[in-house]
């Protein structure tokens, strides 16, 4: 990339703050800096500046706006349409700004907003702690908790909006706040779109032991297995209750050694390892099993051992559904298009069931719209080669169109933010009527009071 104009105001700018990290398209870390999840995002950054504090994001957001400068925000890059990333729009990289502060009551922390996942659950978990998070530790905790937040303890304490109790924002002006509550209803599901979320102070809870692990089952044919896995799952429920301190997560991946294969995560978040383990048994009962490897662990090897399953760079696009119940005929619809699935190892296919706290949240506290009990489908048309992810997309898209199909009346009116492609919407306006539902007026209200000039319009959602 060529200098210009803007490039010699920015360099100039930086002349002024040499404590901000600068990273321009020649410098040889510029490739690895910009890199994000998705590899089909090929936008370049004008450059890549890394603040050292929060008054050097506020220097570089009253810069930006005094230059017009369009400016994108990131810190783990796993946004799954690679938002973080636009041609031109210099990239402000929160990653350094990443300390955890815990109140001397250990029931909060403050945490920046560049921290991952895994380093927040690390830290906490030294100090005998936790907090809900999502299943990938290079992932941002800031941008996963803002935007709603399933994870591995929800079913325990909540979505990682749940957790928010105060946030430090940056706001079109530059200027450091403390967000209000008008504004933190706001920050509660709808993430980033009104500023900079310098930090959040977020709920913790007291957690020294956890077991858990990934039972695998029998998948010679995956369409019998997941529809009888769903059947029996569906029955347990029935009869048995799950109690809050267990979280299911349905995972189908294409394993280098045994194929197309369901697994359920397994996490059982309670000292009660006895109960845990009893119940660990109940769900490998559910359908043939090849392994069960629950055991007692920490959130770090939990993380590492999900992370392990992905790719470090996908190429594609995601698509979703939540829906109230896996019926027969939905559990049939699903296995059939997981026998078809694409062999590629970044084509995966996962299930989150929000059940207990965040289903009976009370709504005027967030914009996060499905709180009703139900099944966040994630539909991965992802491919680690390249040349696969058109195969991948394609299968994706089949699969969430025939989920429809097959039970219009048990899909949710509102999709998940996170992935929602909202590159395929018409208009922003049908972005936030899917995603927000009848909070989609809070939420563009919220947008034009606080930020009425769209300085912060490179976000996720744009509008």
């Amino acid at each position: 990339m060529a200098d210009t104009p803007q490039l010699t105001a920015l360099e100039s700018f930086l002349q002024a703050h040499p404590t901000i990290k600068y990273i321009p398209p020649s410098s040889p870390e510029y490739p690895s800096a910009r890199k994000v999840w998705n590899g089909s995002r090929r936008d370049n950054p004008l450059a890549i500046v890394q603040p050292q504090s929060p008054s050097d994001v506020v220097s570089l957001i009253r810069f930006s706006k005094s230059q017009s400068l369009p400016f994108t925000l990131r810190s783990g890059g796993h946004n799954l349409e690679g938002r973080s990333l636009v041609d031109g729009a210099l990239l402000i990289d929160l990653r350094d700004l990443n300390a955890v502060t815990i109140a001397p009551d250990r029931k909060s922390a403050i945490v920046q907003g560049g921290i991952l996942q895994g380093e927040l659950a690390n830290r906490l978990w030294t100090e005998g702690l936790a907090t809900p998070t999502g299943s990938i530790p290079s992932v941002g905790y800031v941008g996963w908790a803002t935007y709603g937040g399933y994870g591995s303890f929800s079913s325990h304490w909540g979505l990682g909006a749940d957790q928010i109790l105060g946030a430090t924002v940056i706001n079109p002006d530059g200027e450091i706040i403390a967000a209000d509550e008008a504004l933190l209803q706001g920050i509660r599901g709808a993430g980033g779109l009104f500023g900079v979320i310098i930090d959040l102070t977020i709920k913790v809870y007291p957690l020294t032991t956890l077991l858990s692990g990934a039972i695998l089952y029998d998948s010679t044919d995956i369409t019998k297995t997941f529809i009888d896995f769903n059947a029996a799952y569906r029955a347990l429920l029935d009869s048995d209750p799950l109690p809050p301190q267990l979280t299911i997560q349905q995972i189908v991946i294409n394993s280098p050694s045994a194929g197309r294969l369901l697994a359920a995560i397994f996490v059982w978040s309670s000292p009660d390892t006895t109960t845990g383990h009893a119940w660990a048994a109940k769900i490998a009962d559910l359908a043939p099993t090849l392994a069960n490897t629950v055991a007692e662990t920490t959130i770090l090897s939990l993380l590492a051992s999900t992370d392990a399953l992905v790719p470090s760079t996908t190429y594609g696009a995601p698509r979703t559904h939540s829906i109230r119940r896996i019926t027969p005929a939905v559990a049939e619809t699903i296995g059939q298009y997981l026998a078809t699935m694409p062999s590629d190892p970044g084509t995966m296919f996962s299930i989150h069931q929000l059940r207990g706290p965040s289903a009976t949240q009370q709504k005027h506290l967030n914009v996060f719209a499905a709180r009703e009990p139900h099944y966040m489908l994630e539909i991965l048309g992802y491919a680690a080669e390249e040349t696969l992810s058109a195969e991948a997309m394609e299968w994706a898209v089949q699969m969430a169109r025939g989920i429809e199909r097959v039970d219009p009346g048990n899909v949710l009116p509102t999709a998940y933010i996170s992935l929602y492609n909202t590159a395929a919407a018409a208009s922003s306006d049908e972005v936030l009527r899917r995603v927000y539902g009848d909070k989609a007026g809070v939420v563009r209200d919220l947008k034009r009071g606080f930020d009425p000039g769209n300085v912060f319009r490179l976000t996720v959602p744009s509008l």
